[in-house]
């Protein structure tokens, strides 16, 4: 094998587009996944198409490519990473009524979305003291990494921030008197979404970091940069800093949180059991489960098999987001 070709692709990839036929779709882009060996998830909805793959490198670019052939998605943009291993162990695709879920009806990014801000041009604009700089991804995803100056939220999930803008409208609110927005997200998706909310609502200079974090570390040379901390991602690196390198976190595969060095040292922290984060939220039946699971996990990675495991028990509301990447709350 060429030692400059990748093991697997993983490709996250979403486009808002009007999408009326969408269950049409469904169908045969499970069979080209399948037949090409592709794992992942691929979320349909009227209003695009999102989600993330992994597979051989020909093979993922196969998806790609009769994805591309419909000519509504001759301009989908996908993010690349290759990895050594199959990050995921089956294949779906679904039928949604978003792609991202705001909740709120009537929202078309595809046309209305604010403007958008290459990274070499985000610093400038977020060293605007008259700039409101708002994270929009969830608290969680926050809590390892963000940029100077911003905004957290504090939203468990992406349908909690219209609620948050209503607020924060208010006489006293960050963003009372409509001033300029600057908002950013993993890869993109949500901020396409936020901005046309934004625009909705009256505020009429509203921007988004083009690409998302994810180009902004690719492209700034971490000298110039005002992130500071890990990325989070959806997939098996968990998060990453400048120059995509690998982060400093792993995932909790109880409660799926990131976790750092701090609470790996946690004496709540047993590996596939609990953290700092779920610690006494398991009944004794639910961590001997884990644990076996656990258990043999390691054991298929002895042997270099792929093992299914459990469906980790509870629905923590963290999972439930998407940025260009799979459903935490459906794993793929």
């Amino acid at each position: 094998m060429d030692p400059v070709t990748p093991r697997y692709l993983t490709v996250a990839l979403y486009q808002f587009v009007d999408l009326p036929d969408c269950a049409t779709l469904r169908a045969p882009l499970q069979a080209l996944c399948d037949e090409q060996g592709v794992r992942g998830m691929l979320l349909l909805a009227p209003e695009g198409i999102n989600g993330t793959i992994a597979g051989k490198p020909d093979a993922v670019h196969a998806v790609l490519t009769w994805l591309r052939s419909d000519a509504r998605f001759a301009a989908l943009q996908h993010k690349e990473a290759p990895t050594e291993r199959q990050p995921f162990y089956r294949m779906r695709v679904r039928l949604k009524r978003e792609i991202v879920t705001l909740g709120v009806p009537g929202l078309n990014p595809a046309r209305n979305a604010g403007t958008y801000v290459k990274p070499e041009d985000w610093n400038a604009l977020i060293d605007d003291p008259d700039v409101v700089v708002v994270d929009t991804r969830n608290d969680y995803e926050v809590g390892i990494g963000t940029f100077e100056r911003a905004v957290n939220p504090h939203t468990k999930s992406f349908a909690e921030f219209p609620a948050w803008v209503a607020a924060q409208s208010q006489p006293g609110g960050v963003l009372a008197g409509k001033p300029r927005v600057a908002m950013f997200c993993t890869g993109g998706i949500r901020c396409e979404k936020s901005t046309a909310f934004l625009k909705s609502q009256g505020f009429e200079e509203v921007f988004h970091l083009e690409g998302g974090i994810l180009k902004y570390l690719e492209t700034m040379p971490e000298q110039d940069s005002r992130w500071q901390g890990d990325c989070f991602v959806f997939d098996e690196r968990v998060s990453v800093g400048h120059g995509l390198a690998p982060g400093h976190h792993q995932l909790c595969r109880s409660c799926r949180m990131p976790l750092g060095e701090a609470e790996l040292a946690s004496p709540h922290y047993v590996r596939g059991v609990s953290c700092p984060y779920c610690h006494g939220t398991r009944t004794p039946e639910q961590e001997r489960a884990l644990a076996e699971r656990q258990r043999q996990m390691d054991l298929a990675d002895q042997r270099g098999q792929a093992h299914l495991g459990a469906r980790q028990p509870g629905n923590p509301a963290h999972r439930s987001h998407t940025d260009g990447g799979v459903s935490k709350d459906e794993p793929a």
